[in-house]
């Protein structure tokens, strides 16, 4: 029962990044958004989220992590019944970053609660394996449930659903999870807020870039001031008595390495939901809710790839599965990037999408173990934080810049196939490509897809990186295998 309310409140704050995505058409009719705007009803979660999952971390373990973990899930449940009740954009977007800083507060302190509720050993790796699978999948359930939302009942319940969910995981954690030891400590704001704010800086400085250029002025700026600010972090880190961010948790090669797979790997799962999401329901032309099936052959293969990883770790160890899990990401990511205007589901979509999660199935359950072995009980909860965190930073900085890459080849070939719309278009057509700049079918189906295949490209190239630091920097000693085998946990490896 302890893991099933741990595994809930983790499924509620991963799902909850995609189960907007079908509801992002709706949204911006009935809130009046502009293209641009849009974007940021994904992104201000995703960025408060993985901004102050360090704080949250570090909250947990100095106040203690079960009130810490209610609080963080009733905190999200009332910003989810605010954003379902906003009636404009500013509403929505405040609505969306609060939820993230409630999921901020509520996913560390979950994972860390996982190293206090469960032996060492198989009982722990099973619980993490199952953490991990939830994780991993939350994404394309989210998908589902935002289809079946959308068209059965309106874009506000992919918000109201959380209200119950959350009100459930909070009357049920005092029964079943006990409160773990309080360890003194100082919050870290300094750290925290500059962290969220130069990542805030660097993503809209991509955003922009794929709409205004390289050269524009606010683009330029909004790099230099990421610069800036991510160096007084850093800064502030190292200075600090009790940081945020332990740097010396960096110099673990392994789990260095860990948090630079993770980097990859996020950059490369949000871009293929966000993107294969565009495809399936713009060139496909799929319902939200038929949408949402196409993606749920993504929880079970990535359940399936979990499992495998779970149960041979103690003989094999976790880098064969994190090399391995890396290539085969990468190879449904090169796979994706051959779609194009006359693919179809089950020709072109599927197959890739089994390949690339199989392999996120077997890297999550092998970083969860790699980032929390051999770390002191006072600081799971930032080391669980920092996991979480290059998780969320990631998938934001990765999903800009593949949003980059998207623009400019989907610009490329607009000016390609605009001469070819107007020598074919009847009058009405060029005045209304004149109105409104957007080219109809199957000309806008031609532009999204070339876009699409560049975003790949990129995703596939963030991958194969994970692969080469999975195979060039991870080290496994024979001796870690038998602390695996004999049930003594995770030690150093």
């Amino acid at each position: 029962m302890a893991l099933l309310v741990i595994a809930s409140c983790q499924l509620m704050v991963v799902l909850d990044i995609t189960i907007v995505n079908i509801a992002l058409p709706h949204i911006q009719s009935a809130l009046d958004f502009s293209t641009t705007s849009l974007s940021w009803v994904v992104n201000a979660y995703t960025l408060t989220f993985g901004g102050l999952l360090l704080l949250g971390g570090r909250t947990g373990d100095i106040l203690g992590r079960r009130r810490v973990f209610i609080f963080g899930v009733l905190l999200f449940a009332l910003a989810s019944l605010l954003g379902g009740l906003a009636q404009n954009a500013g509403q929505l977007l405040g609505a969306r970053a609060l939820q993230g800083v409630g999921g901020a507060i509520a996913s560390p302190t979950a994972l860390a609660l996982i190293s206090t509720t469960f032996r060492e050993g198989p009982e722990r790796n099973r619980a993490f394996g199952v953490f991990a699978a939830v994780s991993a999948g939350g994404g394309a359930i989210g998908l589902l449930a935002g289809g079946i939302l959308v068209e059965w009942l309106n874009w506000r319940w992919v918000l109201f659903v959380n209200v119950p969910i959350g009100l459930l995981i909070a009357l049920a954690t005092p029964r079943f999870i006990k409160e773990s030891e309080r360890h003194p400590g100082r919050f870290d704001i300094a750290g925290a807020l500059t962290s969220t704010a130069g990542m805030v800086l660097l993503v809209y400085g991509f955003i922009r870039a794929a709409q205004d250029g390289w050269r524009d002025a606010l683009t330029l700026a909004s790099f230099a001031g990421a610069a800036v600010v991510l160096a007084c972090f850093i800064l502030i880190e190292r200075r600090s008595r009790q940081p945020i961010t332990p740097l010396h948790m960096f110099a673990d090669r392994n789990r260095a390495g860990t948090y630079g797979i993770m980097l990859c790997l996020a950059a490369a799962i949000f871009g293929m939901f966000f993107f294969l999401t565009l495809f399936v329901q713009n060139v496909l032309d799929f319902s939200p809710l038929e949408a949402g099936l196409a993606f749920l052959p993504v929880s079970a293969v990535i359940a399936i790839g979990a499992g495998l990883a779970s149960r041979f770790l103690p003989v094999h160890g976790p880098k064969p599965f994190m090399v391995v899990g890396a290539i085969l990401a990468a190879a449904g990511l090169a796979w994706l990037t051959l779609t194009d205007v006359h693919s179809t589901y089950a020709g072109s979509v599927l197959g890739p999408m089994l390949v690339f999660s199989l392999g996120m199935g077997m890297e999550f359950v092998s970083l969860t173990l790699m980032a929390l072995s051999d770390v002191p009980t006072p600081e799971t909860g930032a080391a669980s934080g920092l996991l979480n965190a290059t998780q969320q930073v990631g998938g934001s900085l990765g999903l800009s810049i593949l949003v980059t890459m998207y623009g400019t080849a989907s610009t490329n070939e607009a000016e390609k196939q605009v001469p070819d719309f107007l020598r074919q278009a009847t009058p009405a057509e060029r005045l209304r490509f004149q109105q409104t700049g957007q080219l109809p079918k199957p000309w806008s189906d031609e532009v999204l897809t070339a876009g699409v295949s560049a975003a790949f490209v990129m995703a596939a190239i963030f991958t194969a990186v994970a692969a080469l630091i999975a195979l060039l920097v991870i080290q496994v000693r024979p001796s870690d295998l038998e602390r695996l085998k004999g049930g003594t946990g995770p030690g150093p490896m």
